[in-house]
């Protein structure tokens, strides 16, 4: 144990750890969470001798998989289990790929193709000397002993679905033919990915004017400190806004961490230099928030923010349509009602889309069709696959905003079964501080029901719930009742999950979280921990469920990307859960499979760079 915390390793006692640099002692047993593994391995110890060592579901328990051997390396820093020789060869990028790849995942060596990994081997070469080897396993059992400084040539697998690959042979030439018949359907690829930026790339418009005063004022008036990326980001938007070329440009911020700030100043200096902005968010409780935020923030200034969405009723919609085509709307906010038919702008000049995971590629070229030199402004927290790819590929501007601000704090989870006492103990220990509590049902037959047992379970608290099929004045009351603090706990569904910011919600309890996609786990989370207070998120899953496959994989996803701006790491857990998908349709689906997502991605880079 004295070893472990020298490593960096956090001695939970008897708690079971929960995830990687944790470890804790019951009994004869030592459970520790490696930083390579998805789940932690378990020692069975009499006295100073191993009985066995293996994996178990940190969920259940139950033991997953026999080890034979485990590498312990130091969670704050990189040795390894070796002479003082083979410790300094352990780098930063040597880190990063053992913290992603485990014993018998799948590989791709970039000179001889897809093996499964064995783990590393220390090997001595002459007194005083040795050399560190990663082990991978070809078809037949052939083995590549690689050594550790060129491990940057070796990438984890991802296929374009979550299937196993097949291995390949060593030495037969038939790797470099796979891979140079993906090389020129990658020059196709790319080339049609060209094209169709192409068309952007060329357009012209009249750039910008610089900061005006009143955009200083703005900026002075924001009652927060920015945070470095922050200040990056704006500073890129503006950039891009004060050149020629339109603007297409993804600002990836993890929840909570100054997206919306960051569109507010680019809107604004859209509408200062006289161009209409478009605010596409996916719900209408979005839309409202955005629409008191943006007005709130603007109010100084002689610009009028209006709202689309069902909430308005249809006299009020047709003022704000009228006032669009008639250039009187500066800044306009709304839902899918903003790309109907009926809808025309005298000029629109920024389109800022909000959540852009929400919406298909078809939303964002409705306002291009509007107009082709039209700006571009995508905002998300955690990309799709295609706009993670994209990113990846250098074919879309990105600004990430990786810094949170300050004082906030990482949100503490929970999974586990459903257990009715330590829902009601979550609810109460969250009203007892002042706070609120989100419940998400997402059944919406049964989620009175499901209302009335919390009701009935902490009878103190004031209940409500909310979901999409209710009536929009009803939904409306209920959502403002609560943003008020009216009432204690929300029942809902998955509607909340859309960037509202309540910051006095502080707990988020997840029922059948099961059922959920990673993604919309790390949305669901993120509606809590916007203040200085620590919050917590419970996720639970039915009693005599055994989560297993991609529903352990998204759950202990979860418990493990627990720090403050994991969004980047959750699309990429996503990417491995789910299959990298396609970049340019289904033809991809095969290139991806034969070479690997990373692989794709460098033979997709280097043919842009080549074309373009």
């Amino acid at each position: 144990m004295k070893s472990l915390i020298e490593f960096g390793y956090e001695n939970l006692g008897i708690s079971a750890p929960v995830k990687a640099g944790q470890f804790s002692v019951r009994g004869n047993l030592l459970d520790l969470w490696l930083e390579r593994y998805k789940i932690p391995v378990r020692l069975d110890l009499i006295g100073e001798k191993i009985e066995g060592i293996y994996l178990f579901n940190p969920l259940t328990q139950d033991k997953v998989k026999n080890l034979q051997r485990v590498y312990i390396f130091a969670f704050r820093s990189t040795p390894v289990l070796a002479p003082k020789w083979a410790k300094k060869q352990l780098g930063e990028t040597e880190r990063l790929f053992l913290s992603e790849v485990e014993e018998g995942d799948y590989v791709v060596h970039i000179d001889h193709g897809i093996a499964r990994f064995l783990g590393i081997e220390f090997k001595e070469l002459e007194k005083g000397s040795g050399k560190t080897y990663l082990i991978l396993e070809y078809a037949k059992g052939d083995k590549l002993y690689v050594p550790i400084d060129q491990i940057e040539r070796v990438t984890k697998y991802i296929g374009a679905i979550s299937r196993k690959p097949t291995l390949n042979y060593l030495g037969t030439g038939a790797w470099e033919l796979t891979k140079q018949k993906v090389k020129e359907s990658v020059v196709l690829a790319a080339a049609d990915l060209l094209h169709l930026y192409a068309r952007r790339e060329i357009a012209k418009r009249t750039p910008y004017s610089r900061d005006s005063a009143w955009q200083r004022e703005l900026e002075d008036s924001f009652e927060f400190q920015e945070t470095a990326d922050q200040i990056k980001a704006v500073a890129e938007i503006k950039k891009d806004l004060e050149s020629s070329r339109p603007m297409d440009r993804l600002l990836i911020g993890d929840v909570g961490f100054g997206k919306t700030e960051v569109a507010i100043r680019a809107a604004f200096q859209a509408a200062a230099d006289g161009r209409q902005v478009a605010i596409l968010v996916p719900t209408t409780i979005l839309a409202e928030q955005h629409y008191h935020l943006f007005r709130d923030r603007l109010k100084s200034f002689p610009v009028k923010v209006e709202i689309l969405s069902r909430f308005v009723d249809e006299r009020l919609q047709k003022v704000v349509v009228d006032g669009l085509k008639n250039g009187s709307v500066d800044i306009v906010i709304g839902t899918h009602r903003l790309l109907s038919k009926d809808i025309e702008f005298k000029n629109l000049g920024l389109a800022i889309v909000d959540e852009e995971h929400r919406f298909g590629v078809e939303a964002k070229e409705k306002f291009k069709k509007m107009r082709q030199d039209i700006d571009i402004l995508s905002l998300s927290a955690t990309p799709i696959p295609r706009t993670l790819q994209m990113a990846l590929a250098k074919i879309r501007q990105v600004s990430p905003l990786t810094t949170p601000p300050d004082n906030r704090q990482p949100i503490r989870t929970s999974i586990g079964e459903f257990d009715e006492e330590k829902v009601g103990q979550a609810i109460n220990d969250e009203i007892k501080r002042g706070g609120q509590v989100y419940y998400v049902y997402n059944h919406i037959p049964k989620i009175i029901n499901k209302a009335y047992k919390i009701q009935n379970l902490v009878p103190k608290a004031k209940v409500a719930f909310a979901h999409g099929r209710m009536g929009d004045a009803e939904l409306e009351k209920t959502m403002n009742e609560f943003y008020e603090g009216k009432t204690d706990v929300l029942v809902c569904t998955t509607i909340i999950g859309s960037g509202l910011d309540m910051p006095n919600v502080n707990t988020i309890i997840i029922e059948d979280s099961q059922n959920f996609g990673l993604a919309d786990l790390y949305q669901l989370r993120g509606r809590v921990g916007r203040s200085e207070r620590e919050a917590y998120a419970f996720l639970f899953y039915p009693k005599n469920f055994r989560p297993e496959g991609t529903s352990l994989e998204r759950l202990t996803a979860m418990a493990d990307a627990d720090e403050l701006g994991a969004g980047f790491k959750i699309a990429k857990k996503d990417l491995e859960i789910r299959g990298a998908g396609n970049l340019l349709g289904t033809a991809q689906h095969g290139n991806i499979a034969l070479v690997g997502f990373e692989l794709y991605i460098q033979l997709l880079s280097q043919a842009v760079e080549q074309l373009s």
